[in-house]
């Protein structure tokens, strides 16, 4: 072979058309020595060396929560959209996927029996931190964080909306600097609650430490959090807008991806919709609650898509079992009051008639939702199978007329001088208002006269308790709202019908029954499910207590929901979970093309 051939073969292996070894066995061969051909074997090109995580640009992710964050401290959280800003910041333990299982985020591991991280009898759970975690400040995460989280939460002067998931613990105890281990009062059908998921997330000690009890809406890292999460703050306006750099010293190689995130709040969410769809000029947006004829416009020709999947929970229509118009020692609503309509049975029989979910799926929700009859709607071995829903003006007329509510001149009823006149409030959003509208005109027809109230929603789920216009303050009638589940087991959900969880003055409004119902039969219920260990026997208990507040209509199941998410055609990695917040794997997302 000639000097020209042997540079075109060379050439070959430059450009990658021909191996290196390839090249050595044809010169082999042609009779060339091995130490001669690795003279005329090309050298090896140097070998490109990838930017370290810090160096890495991705750009800037823009994320759309048209109900905007207020606080961003998990913990103190009302909102979904306040638990999904924080979880920029802060990361549990494990997270749940989208089939309910546990992914480690700041664990080593998830334990199991076999390695030794669960008590056979259900009575202890032990946790090992991953190594090499730090905080935002690069303080190293510890065990001790671990255990302050659990005192910080578990302080009922604290007022944490994560107090069920560690109130009832035994003790949080520190084996060594990154294994502690969890210690339950009595054994625990399910003991991924403390730790995991949203209610999971862990508070460097060092940060909160001072503000744990009754001066915990005084920390300034509620609106200045300082994390072990993927990216750490730069900038937060509350209702407004969250911005968030990057974290260099992330404990996952080569994330984030994103350089930048904004997350943005304020608007509505067709406008969401249309700034994900139609402008792409943001790539991600939250909850798009709004009518699905609107949105099959928005998806022709558009720059993004619509995720539809499965939620865990209702919208759902609550009733008000104190006086919202009462005071009791300066507290409006008290659990010591007793609301002067919606105590009759009849009336809120009658309502559960007057709420008509089949034309509010058909003509509004489409794809968003199917009519259910259930408030626990997942998983489905927890779902009832024993009730249903009824749409009757005429019946509910008829029983109104049974219980002596007699139509006035006016037609709206009366009876023993009270006038049925009931306040409906819910956030403002077209979709809740429509179906307001569709409620009153049905009461109407029947005799009820329903006044609406719309609330801004970063008031509404806003978890100020200076604020009378929250949800949990509930200083109306009915309101209207969606309540996430949070964990693949209703245990901590269904809890919000509970007598110890009425909100209330002393608690800062912080607790989760709203509407003040109290029922010595469901909490005897649901303390028997807490710790029952037998799967079957568990789930009939759950599906009583659904039973009990369906049929006293504590609440009116409306819709089962689907969350309906609008992302970017270029962004990847977004798995939308129905026990987590849309953001719990953020620093897996990337953006293509």
């Amino acid at each position: 072979m000639d000097a020209p051939a042997l540079r075109a073969l060379a050439c070959d292996v430059t450009s990658g058309r021909l191996g290196r070894r390839r090249f050595l066995a044809i010169l082999a061969g042609l009779g060339i020595s091995a130490p001669l051909a690795a003279q005329l074997l090309p050298p090896r090109p140097a070998r490109a060396q990838a930017p370290p995580a810090s160096a890495r640009r991705g750009g800037p992710l823009r994320l759309l929560y048209w109900q905007a964050p207020t606080i961003l401290n998990p913990h103190l959280a009302t909102g979904v959209k306040d638990a999904a800003a924080a979880r920029l910041f802060y990361e549990p333990l494990a997270a749940f996927d989208p089939e309910g299982n546990l992914v480690p985020q700041l664990a080593a591991e998830v334990p199991t029996r076999d390695n030794g991280g669960l008590a056979r009898d259900g009575t202890w759970v032990r946790w090992r931190l991953k190594k090499g975690v730090t905080w935002h400040d690069g303080r190293p995460l510890t065990a001790d964080d671990c255990v302050f989280t659990w005192e910080y939460a578990a302080d009922p002067a604290t007022a944490a909306t994560s107090i069920s998931a560690y109130r009832d613990l035994e003790r949080v105890e520190k084996l060594d600097d990154q294994t502690f281990r969890v210690l339950f009062k009595r054994p625990v059908p399910f003991w991924a609650i403390p730790f995991c998921g949203a209610a999971g997330v862990v508070l460097p000690r060092h940060v909160f430490e001072r503000y744990r009890g009754g001066a915990s809406r005084e920390a300034p890292a509620n609106l200045k959090p300082l994390g072990t999460g993927p990216f750490r703050a730069v900038d937060f306006r509350p209702g407004d807008t969250v911005r968030a750099e990057g974290f260099p010293g992330y404990h996952t190689a080569g994330r984030p991806w994103f350089d930048t995130v904004e997350m943005k709040g304020g608007g509505d969410a067709a406008s969401a919709a249309r700034a994900v769809l139609q402008t792409g000029e943001y790539d991600f947006a939250w909850n798009m609650q709004v009518e699905d004829e609107l949105l099959r416009r928005l998806e022709v020709n558009a720059k993004g898509k619509v995720l539809f999947t499965p939620s865990s929970s209702t919208e759902f229509v609550e009733l008000n079992f104190s006086d919202p118009l009462k005071e009791v020692d300066g507290e409006r609503a008290s659990a010591r009051t007793t609301h002067p309509l919606l105590a009759d049975p009849a009336v809120r029989g009658a309502l559960a008639m007057l709420v008509d979910r089949g034309a509010i799926q058909q003509e509004i929700y489409g794809r968003q939702g199917e009519t259910t009859p259930n408030f626990l709607v997942a998983p489905v071995r927890f779902r009832s199978p024993n009730t249903r829903w009824e749409f009757s003006v005429e019946r509910a007329s008829a029983t109104l007329d049974a219980a002596g509510w007699k139509r006035g001149t006016d037609g709206v009823r009366v009876k023993d001088g009270r006038r049925l006149r009931l306040l409906f409030q819910t956030s403002i959003n077209a979709p809740r208002q429509k179906t307001q509208a569709i409620v009153k005109q049905a009461c109407a027809r029947a005799g009820i006269e329903v006044e609406l109230k719309s609330v801004v929603a970063s008031a509404y789920f806003s978890s100020d308790a200076a604020n009378p216009d929250t949800v949990r303050h509930f200083y109306a009638d009915l309101q209207m709202y969606q309540q996430l589940m949070g964990r693949p087991d209703p245990q901590l959900f269904m809890e919000r019908f509970t007598s110890w969880q009425i909100a209330s003055k002393e608690n800062k409004w912080s607790l989760s029954n709203s509407g003040r119902w109290r029922s010595d039969e469901y909490d005897r219920l649901w303390r028997a499910a807490e710790g029952e260990m037998d799967p079957a026997k568990r789930a009939a208990l759950f599906i009583k207590m659904n039973d009990l507040i369906v049929q006293n209509v504590v609440v009116i199941p409306v819709l089962w929901r689907n969350d309906a998410t609008a992302v970017s055609a270029r962004l990847r990695g977004v798995e939308i979970s129905p026990w987590e917040s849309n953001l719990w794997n953020i620093a897996q997302w990337r953006m293509e093309g």
